[in-house]
């Protein structure tokens, strides 16, 4: 831990516990004095135990009508509200990034270091597939739509000259940074909790999904799959926007369980026989905790999960990957499981995931801020 040092750490939005959230609460357990900036904080009172019960200083748009249920309306405004958040007080900045935070404004004697979940996917290469899931392809909100991602591109990029430091959740994420700010960054994987899951040797005889029921996650395309095998029992837990269209895809070795509290989830994940896992995710938390219960995963082959992931034919294997996000592709790859499931051990899945603790974050990213913190006082030392 860096000594009289004064950080300030900023955030997209608090509104969820989740990975890039998890991210930051490491950051204040490295920065105990640190302050906290997001464009809008509310928290649950568990979730912000987690954060030594700071609260965030905030944009205008906190104050703004129905900002709780419905912040992400509020978007457009987003880039100038990150703006208008004042650090100038603080030494070093870290940001935890997928949307805009890496943009707050910094100066020539500030330190910004910005973990970046992605580059903002609705605005960069996911923009077809946004626009399609929003039915926004062809009517006058489409072509507003079209235009305002187009402002955000432009202002995405600019705000890549305030950052120091990129550090990328994944090789996956360095690559799509590369290629939309043409910037190099260092890969540190995210935190994961592999200690709140425990080993479990012996599987029952069906398959896990969990995820929020929302498009790019495919919750669908599994459900479809697994009601063209019905010999094969899937449990599906979690719920969302999508969850009429897939109970109407359900068959009836589909047991669709909605919500469920985080001990009920992990008791399934522990006793799966594998867990599914289907979406293009920028690393991926999910199928890693599974991983921690000793239990295998079948994957869609891109984005994060081909390197959290060891598959049939390299050595230690955790699970298998399809190669296309269809049914048939899906089918194929269960059916490959179950012919070299043998093969994958629970031991290994369970060494796998130990990759990504939470210890090991903690560790490298340490380092990686005392280094860089280092080099840039040594560099406003010359004179010109």
């Amino acid at each position: 831990m860096l000594r009289n040092v004064n950080v300030g750490i900023v955030a997209d939005w608090l509104v969820t516990f989740a990975g890039s959230e998890k991210v930051i609460a490491e950051f204040i357990n490295l920065y105990p004095q640190s302050e906290i900036y997001s464009v809008v904080d509310f928290l649950s009172d568990e979730s912000r135990h987690l954060f030594n019960d700071k609260k965030a200083t905030t944009s205008f748009i906190q104050r703004l009508p129905r900002a709780k249920g419905s912040y992400q309306q509020y978007l457009p405004l987003m880039p100038l509200a990150i703006e208008q958040l004042d650090v100038t007080g603080h030494d070093i900045i870290l940001s935890s990034s997928h949307a805009v935070a890496k943009g707050v404004l910094t100066g020539p004697d500030q330190l910004h270091i910005s973990y970046v979940h992605s580059p903002i996917r609705y605005a960069w290469d996911f923009q077809h597939q946004y626009l399609r899931e929003a039915g926004l392809t062809k009517c006058l909100k489409g072509k507003l739509a079209r235009l305002f991602l187009h402002k955000i591109r432009l202002w995405d990029y600019r705000t890549a000259n305030g950052v120091d430091h990129f550090i990328a959740n994944s090789q996956f994420i360095a690559r799509r940074i590369r290629k939309v700010y043409g910037r190099h960054a260092d890969v540190i994987y995210p935190p994961v909790d592999v200690n709140n899951f425990t080993l479990q040797e012996n599987k029952e005889d069906f398959y896990l999904t969990a995820s929020r029921m929302v498009p790019y996650k495919r919750i669908d395309l599994i459900v479809e799959a697994f009601s063209q095998m019905p010999d094969k029992k899937l449990v599906v837990i979690g719920d969302g926007s999508e969850m009429a269209k897939i109970k109407a895809k359900a068959g009836s070795n589909v047991e669709i369980l909605g919500y469920q509290p985080d001990d009920v989830m992990q008791d399934y994940m522990r006793r799966a026989k594998a867990f599914v896992f289907a979406a293009e995710e920028d690393f991926g938390i999910t199928p890693v905790e599974a991983q921690a219960c000793g239990t295998p995963v079948i994957a869609f082959g891109k984005g994060g999960a081909l390197e959290t992931i060891r598959p049939y034919g390299e050595q230690n294997p955790t699970g298998v990957f399809f190669a296309a996000q269809t049914v048939a592709s899906l089918n194929e790859a269960v059916q490959h499981f179950e012919a070299v499931r043998e093969a994958i051990t629970p031991q290994n899945c369970r060494n796998n995931a130990l990759r990504f603790s939470a210890e090991r974050f903690k560790l490298e990213i340490d380092t990686f801020i005392k280094e860089k913190w280092l080099a840039f006082n040594n560099n406003k030392k010359v004179v010109y």
